[in-house]
C-alpha cells in the first residue's frame, strides 16, 4: 500500500478576479488529506466522485482510505488535495510513473469532470506544487517562499462555488459599468500584494480593500463578515474572505505576538480557527503505518 498526502490552499488575493482573466495569489497551506491506496482485485465501494474518477481514469482496482484536517465545502481546496493525493498515491502504489506535472493536469481533468466544468486549474496545481503560486491567465508560476503568519476562520457555513462564481458574472452582465471596475480593482490589489509581500502590514490593509470589494461584488455573507471584523479588532493587520464566498472560510494576517489572541477571538464566535503558515512541500509520500 502506498500513503501520499497533499495540503489544502487560500487564495490569498484575486479570488473571482481570475475567472476574468486577472492575476491571483493563491498560497498552500498546512493542513492536509491523507490518502492510502492499496492495490486489489476489484475497487472497493466509494460514495466519493473524485475518488471513483481517479480509480477509472488511472486505470486500476483497489481500495482507499482517507484522513482529512481540511472541512469540504469550506474554499480550502478539499476536493483537490483528495483528489492529487489519492492519483499520487496511486501512481505510487501501481509503478505508474507519472511525473507531477501529469498528476496536477490529471487532477485538474477530474476536478472539471465533476464539477461540471467549474473547476480552476489553481487548486490542483496548488496541491501538487506546495508553495505561493501567481495565477496568471493560463499560466501558473510559483514564488519564492516567504514566511506568512496566516489564521484560517472556518464560518462552518457551507459555500456554493458555482452559485457566487454565477452570482459575478450576473453582475458583470446587468451592472457593468460598476462591476468591471471592482474586477479591475482587485487586479491592482494583487499586483501590488505581489511586490509587498513582505511587508506584513501593507499587505493586511491590501486584505481589508480586496474583502469590501468582494463584498460589493455580491459574494459576502454575515458569518464572514462577523468574523473579518472580530479578526480586526483583536490586532490583525487585516483579514479578508477566501475563495468563493457566500461562507466558507476568511484568512487573517497577525503580528507574530498576536495570533493566538486572534485565533481565540475567532474561536469565541463559534468558528474553528487554524493558525498557518505556507506549505512548500505539495504532494508528498508518507510513511505507511
Amino acid at each position: 500500500m502506498a500513503t501520499w498526502s497533499a495540503p489544502g490552499k487560500v487564495f490569498l488575493f484575486g479570488e473571482h478576479a481570475v475567472v476574468y482573466g486577472k492575476p491571483g495569489i493563491a498560497m498552500a497551506i498546512k493542513p492536509r488529506v491523507y490518502v492510502t491506496v492499496r492495490k486489489g482485485r476489484r475497487t472497493s465501494e466509494m460514495k466519493s466522485a473524485y475518488l471513483r474518477e481517479c480509480f477509472r481514469q488511472m486505470d486500476v482496482k483497489g481500495s482507499v482510505y482517507i484522513r482529512s484536517q481540511l472541512t469540504s465545502a469550506s474554499g480550502l481546496g478539499s476536493s483537490a488535495a483528495v483528489t492529487i493525493a489519492t492519483l499520487s498515491a496511486i501512481n505510487d502504489e501501481f509503478g505508474l510513473s507519472k511525473s507531477k506535472e501529469e498528476i496536477a493536469r490529471a487532477g485538474f481533468e477530474i476536478e472539471k469532470k465533476v464539477q461540471m466544468g467549474l473547476a480552476s486549474p489553481t487548486d490542483t496545481y496548488v496541491s501538487t506544487f506546495g508553495g505561493l503560486v501567481l495565477v496568471s491567465q493560463d499560466s501558473r508560476r510559483r514564488l519564492p517562499p516567504m514566511n506568512l503568519p496566516i489564521l484560517i476562520g472556518n464560518t462552518g457555513v457551507p459555500h456554493n462555488t458555482g452559485q457566487m462564481v454565477s452570482r459575478v458574472r450576473d453582475m458583470m452582465r446587468d451592472h457593468p459599468g460598476i462591476a468591471r471596475p471592482l474586477i479591475d480593482a482587485i487586479e491592482a490589489i494583487t499586483m501590488e500584494a505581489l511586490h509587498s509581500l513582505e511587508d506584513l502590514r501593507k499587505v493586511g490593509w491590501l486584505m481589508d480593500v480586496n474583502h469590501a470589494i468582494l463584498d460589493a461584488l455580491g459574494v459576502g455573507h454575515p458569518s464572514l463578515t462577523r468574523l473579518v471584523v472580530a479578526a480586526r479588532a483583536a490586532g490583525a493587520f487585516g483579514a479578508k474572505l477566501t475563495g468563493a464566498g457566500g461562507g466558507g472560510c476568511m484568512i487573517a494576517i497577525c503580528p507574530p505576538r498576536l495570533k493566538n489572541r486572534v485565533a481565540g477571538v475567532i474561536s469565541a464566535c463559534d468558528a474553528a480557527a487554524t493558525i498557518t503558515t505556507v506549505d512548500t512541500d505539495g504532494a508528498r509520500k508518507e510513511r505507511n503505518g
